[in-house]
């Protein structure tokens, strides 16, 4: 009897130890994080520069003479320009964003002027424009924005001196002119943490823009003061296509906001 008590105290003992073995400290896991949420409501500005097209056509008329002379044609240009301006964009319904931004540009953008009555031509240049519009975009990447816009824009065009045929001064001119239209465009957005680079805030944003301005005629003058005129308008509207690549800086990104867990 005793040796049956001391067997199943053995047994007893040997059980005891291996369950305290399995209630030993587990390995520490940690918790897996939630993926990064980025946040686009928020301010930005932005500056960088470009490339255009203009297209603009032409009504050339006679203003002397019982039945006016006119002439149809279609001239363009091309040129650079760079651009300036500020946003504030709103983050909706997890992948959406709309916002509202306004931005100026300044440069050389080109536009032949021909008058085939007198066989001379200018050069008129878009010195500057203004914009101001709304776009919406969809968030292809949670950091990747493509979007649409459109809204009002200004234009100044400078005045144009014209050349004869072999390059001499014609000694006629047009003044410049201010003119109204409207644009729509539309462009990708993307955050500058590429390549193990870390630069929260920092954007690229690549755009399209086709601005169409409003007719405007213009009377050829003389350049020396008293002359007569040349008798001559040039009636004319402007297209105007530029894409552009820009450095954006969001004041609201500080990187992936991540919850705590």
């Amino acid at each position: 009897m005793k040796k049956i008590l001391l067997a199943l105290t053995a047994v007893a003992a040997m059980t005891g130890s291996a369950s305290a073995a399995d209630l030993a400290a587990r390995p520490y896991v940690k918790a897996p994080m939630p993926a990064p949420v980025y946040n686009w409501t928020g301010f930005y500005v932005f500056g960088g520069g470009g490339g255009g097209l203009s297209n603009s056509d032409q009504f050339i008329q006679t203003t002397t003479g019982a039945v006016p002379l006119t002439i149809t044609q279609r001239q363009g240009g091309s040129g650079w320009f760079g651009t300036v301006g500020l946003g504030y964009d709103w983050q909706f319904s997890g992948t959406w964003v709309a916002g509202v931004f306004a931005d100026g540009q300044f440069g050389s953008i080109r536009a032949t002027v021909q008058d085939p009555f007198a066989q001379i031509t200018a050069n008129q240049k878009l010195e500057d424009s203004w914009a101001a519009g709304v776009r919406l975009g969809w968030l292809v990447a949670p950091n990747v924005l493509s979007y649409v816009n459109g809204g009002y824009s200004g234009a100044h065009f400078g005045s144009a001196n014209f050349t004869t045929l072999t390059g001499a001064d014609a000694g006629i001119h047009v003044n410049g002119f201010n003119r109204n239209g409207w644009f729509i465009g539309g462009g990708v957005e993307n955050s500058l943490n590429i390549f193990g680079i870390t630069s929260p805030g920092w954007f690229m944003k690549t755009e399209y823009r086709s601005a169409f301005y409003n007719t405007k005629t213009e009377t050829e003058l003389s350049n020396i003061t008293n002359l007569p005129t040349p008798n001559r308008d040039i009636r004319a509207n402007s297209w105007n296509q530029t894409i552009s690549t820009s450095l954006v800086y969001r004041f609201n990104w500080t990187g992936p906001v991540v919850a705590k867990y």
